[in-house]
């Protein structure tokens, strides 16, 4: 059993009971780590309620949109107290694409969305500051607190190596993230902070349902992946690992838990 008592979590994207970010905060607080939780306006009543339904701590809670440096200070400081002057863990779970940026319609729209080759560049532009480079703001601002021996998990997804169009610009966004997730390693290797990423096959989240063709992509896993679908709680199990001792000289990984989806080129069931 993982033992993170006198230990502090940051997680960035619980937005409800299906996040995968809150199967990690739920993960790490069951570990006895002390988490805080950021929400942004629109959550704050669920994310609010999660935590007091669970037992966990209401008071570490903070309205942090990550594209706004100024609301990550503030909530980070709003959780390192003289009692707990450092942060141990950050999730980074956050991530965005409009329909525009994901080619995908409009429920209820007539619309017609527009190809790949037409995403509007303001729209990618938004859910690249969202979903890539809010890793590179957050890591800014949490360097000075960050404890000997800290580490930062974000979450990606193979549509940054292989083509999902159901995915389209996000994609990009995921292949930025790894990016930034390499060099990052790299930067805080000497001060001896891991910095990792989980590549998690599709889990259904409020966000997932957003993506054209999800049950049919789902269904593809199912038939594909040696072992088949995840859940957001095998996100939170591997989550554990990279944030403990047992992964202490472990940095810039991209960690495949998709069931074994990536090593396939075709499906279990094919003729």
């Amino acid at each position: 059993m993982i033992n993170n008592s006198g230990k502090t979590a940051l997680v960035f994207g619980v937005r409800n009971d299906s996040s995968i970010a809150w199967q990690v905060a739920k993960k790490l607080y069951d570990s006895g780590c002390r988490v805080a939780v950021s929400y942004v306006p629109e959550t704050e009543r669920e994310v609010k309620e999660l935590l007091e339904v669970n037992g966990m701590d209401t008071s570490l809670t903070c309205c942090a949109d990550v594209r706004d440096e100024w609301q990550i200070t503030d909530f980070i400081r709003s959780i390192v107290t003289e009692n707990h002057p450092k942060i141990d863990y950050i999730l980074h779970g956050v991530a965005y694409g409009n329909h525009n940026v994901m080619c995908s319609a409009v429920p209820g729209s007539q619309d017609t969305p527009p190809r790949y080759l037409d995403i509007p560049f303001e729209d990618l532009v938004d859910s690249f500051n969202v979903s890539a480079y809010s890793l590179l703001r957050i890591c800014r601002v949490a360097e000075p607190y960050l404890s000997q021996g800290a580490s930062i998990l974000t979450l990606t997804y193979n549509a940054s190596q292989r083509v999902f169009p159901g995915y389209a610009g996000m994609s990009i966004n995921k292949a930025a993230l790894e990016n930034i997730m390499i060099y990052l390693a790299a930067y805080f290797g000497p001060s001896g902070v891991r910095v990792n990423a989980i590549s998690a096959g599709l889990v259904m989240t409020t966000s997932a349902g957003g993506i054209k063709g999800v049950r049919k992509l789902r269904k593809i896993g199912r038939n594909t992946a040696p072992l088949g679908n995840i859940a957001a709680n095998d996100v939170a199990d591997t989550a554990l690992y990279y944030f403990s001792s047992l992964s202490q000289k472990v940095t810039g990984n991209i960690h495949f838990l998709d069931g074994g989806f990536n090593i396939m080129g075709v499906s279990n069931d094919a003729d």
